[in-house]
């Protein structure tokens, strides 16, 4: 083995951490992949003679390409939509693959990305970085350009926004059951039957991609009325196909008609009531999204 190859199998080593701390960063899968990328390129090219600690050296040059990433985000058209939801990972019932258990270890759901969301760059790297992944603050102080203690503030201001927003290990029984009487609710039409197994302050966040066609609603009654009219009227086509699937390792549901998925949705499950309803409908991303997960006829 020369030393090109001995290097690309210690990288692929690193690989799964590398690319669940740039998803938790970016929120997005394609543009994590992009930043892992960055990384081997930025590795390759300096090697690893002078490196005394591998996965340190690259989880910090992955944080400052993620850094830079999220700075530049402003610029960027689809960040400026106000119903812009993060990539959900969509895997099919049952065990996840290696790469999804790497991504979703600590549980990582879409309410928890939406909040990073909202966080500033420095404030979504050092939360990430401190918080989900144990580096210490000095460590992380010179990835932001502050010291340690501005670094600890950060990630207060961000651990105050956050709070609440990380799930515990879902209890996919549970979830599944209340999500397969949301979707007969819908079917029939039972206004009454789907107030019952919603939140009152649920939330209805889908992304479709356009402002004109995403949407935001909060109440139960809202939500319901929702899947009465626009949720039923797919689910009511002849060809309409339910396929449950995992979102981000909680119970989640791939609506296909004709053959074509029109929207995956997540949801998220508090004490027996569904609290938060995730959807994504854009065509192109859902191709995107679903290319690798072959959640197979409902």
């Amino acid at each position: 083995m020369n030393d090109s190859e001995w290097l690309a199998d210690r990288f692929e080593e690193h690989r799964p951490r590398l690319r669940a701390v740039a998803y938790r960063m970016l929120g997005s899968l394609t543009e994590a992949d992009d930043a892992v990328q960055d990384t081997w390129l930025r590795l390759s090219r300096s090697g690893a003679d002078d490196v005394r600690n591998l996965g340190g050296w690259l989880t910090t040059v992955l944080a400052r390409v993620c850094l830079n990433m999220l700075r530049s985000r402003a610029h960027r058209r689809e960040e400026s939509l106000p119903d812009h939801l993060p990539d959900p990972v969509v895997s099919p019932v049952g065990h996840p693959q290696p790469e999804e258990q790497a991504l979703l270890a600590d549980s990582v759901g879409l309410a928890l990305l939406v909040v990073l969301d909202t966080l500033s760059p420095d404030e979504r790297l050092v939360f990430v970085l401190h918080d989900l992944f144990d580096l210490p603050f000095d460590r992380i102080a010179g990835i932001v350009g502050r010291s340690p203690n501005a670094a600890k503030q950060l990630a207060s201001r961000a651990r105050h926004r956050v709070a609440g927003a990380r799930a515990p290990a879902p209890d996919l029984v549970r979830q599944r059951r209340l999500v397969d009487a949301f979707f007969a609710a819908a079917r029939r039409g039972d206004f009454d039957a789907l107030v019952a197994v919603l939140h009152p302050d649920a939330l209805l966040r889908t992304d479709a991609g356009a402002p004109e066609a995403s949407m935001m609603l909060r109440g139960a009654a809202a939500v319901a009325r929702q899947a009465t009219s626009g949720l039923r009227q797919w689910l009511a086509a002849p060809a309409a196909e339910l396929r449950p699937v995992l979102v981000n390792g909680a119970a989640g549901m791939l609506v296909v008609v004709h053959g074509r998925p029109v929207t995956v949705m997540g949801f998220t499950v508090v004490a027996d009531t569904i609290t938060r309803i995730d959807a994504i409908a854009d065509p192109a991303r859902l191709r995107r999204l679903l290319a690798g997960a072959d959640p197979g006829p409902g």
